[in-house]
């Protein structure tokens, strides 16, 4: 079977997730197309050689009766009606994130999909699919450093656009850290603390950069994140997880040991694409066999809510300066079942 798959939102994302689902990826093909812009996606949509039709509304795209499935790129205050949109004709939906712009949002989905009485949505955090993550949590659900005690990570970029400010390091940055570390440590988290320390002079006058977050999950495990998204050397992406008995750390992205100039050493990305662009693969591979199937095997809506709600936590303790809870509900049995 060939999922046929409505794209909603032709900017950056959008189109990379278009031209990999239509040209690279299996068992899918792009066959309707909507942006806010819809001259540009005309342009795109003929350009990119994948010549879908490209529909006036985001709900003539749901509503066509040739598209099977969605993917949500546009940006994300559109997210939560786009994908209560999807939920109630009944069709699955991969959401680039976040789910929703507010935990409220987030929220109002969980609740739809919940009385749809069908696991319908997906969430776009890649890096579960990626394979240094995965690597890492085979590790730790072997045991093979025993119980998990201290988390220590980092999330570095080289440089962001002046329009990244305010808070952006929490919800466009830390926020995969929120997802991925729950899937690595099989945990939630009760508090959060974040810390402001010395500002570097290459961050714009709208960013506070580096920033320090503290959390605590329900196990007692400790995390400490540094997001440092005006570092300059280079995408850096860092995880060491204490165990009891040892420690287990990210690998380190492939690149080829170089003695040169009378230095020794090694590349480093600058692109966070580059990074992450193998997972992006796998993610929508998995989406698109899963859905096939009727099911949803990568992360939900639930897991769209739960970093919302851990993301506006991360921000209201920014703002007091406090150690805060996070105040979580438990996860309801809808979403521990499959498909």
């Amino acid at each position: 079977m060939t999922l046929r798959i409505g794209i909603i939102g032709c900017g950056g994302i959008g189109q990379e997730h278009a031209r990999r689902l239509h040209f690279k990826l299996a068992g899918a093909q792009v066959v309707a197309i909507n942006d806010i812009n819809v001259a540009a996606a005309t342009q795109f949509s003929e350009m990119s050689g994948i010549k879908a039709r490209v529909l006036d509304t985001y709900q003539a795209v749901i509503d066509a009766p040739d598209v099977d499935a969605l993917v949500v790129a546009s940006w994300g205050p559109a997210h939560e009606e786009q994908v209560l949109a999807c939920i109630a004709a009944g069709k699955p939906v991969f959401c680039e994130k976040p789910l929703a712009v507010t935990a409220e949002g987030a929220r109002r989905i969980v609740e739809a999909e919940v009385q749809a009485g069908k696991k319908l949505v997906q969430v776009g955090f890649m890096r579960r699919y990626d394979a240094g993550y995965r690597a890492l949590k085979a590790t730790l659900d072997a045991g093979t450093v025993g119980d998990a005690l201290l988390v220590h990570a980092a999330h570095r970029n080289p440089a962001v656009p002046e329009m990244y400010v305010g808070d952006m390091s929490i919800t466009d940055t830390f926020i995969h850290e929120i997802d991925v570390f729950r899937w690595l440590l099989n945990d939630d988290y009760v508090s959060v603390q974040v810390i402001e320390g010395r500002k570097t002079r290459n961050a714009h006058a709208g960013l506070h950069d580096p920033i320090t977050v503290l959390l605590e999950t329900r196990q007692g495990i400790r995390i400490d994140t540094e997001i440092f998204v005006a570092c300059r050397f280079g995408y850096d992406i860092q995880c060491h997880v204490v165990g009891e008995t040892g420690v287990a750390s990210l690998p380190e992205p492939m690149s080829v040991p170089l003695r040169s100039n009378a230095r020794q050493g090694s590349g480093l990305l600058m692109d966070w694409k580059l990074r992450f662009i193998d997972s992006y693969d796998v993610e929508l591979q998995d989406w698109i066999e899963a859905t096939v199937r009727g099911e949803v095997n990568g992360p939900d809506a639930w897991d769209g809510y739960v970093a919302s709600v851990t993301a506006e936590a991360c921000i209201e303790a920014r703002k007091t300066k406090q150690i805060l809870p996070i105040a979580l509900p438990e996860r309801p049995a809808f979403y521990s079942r499959q498909g």
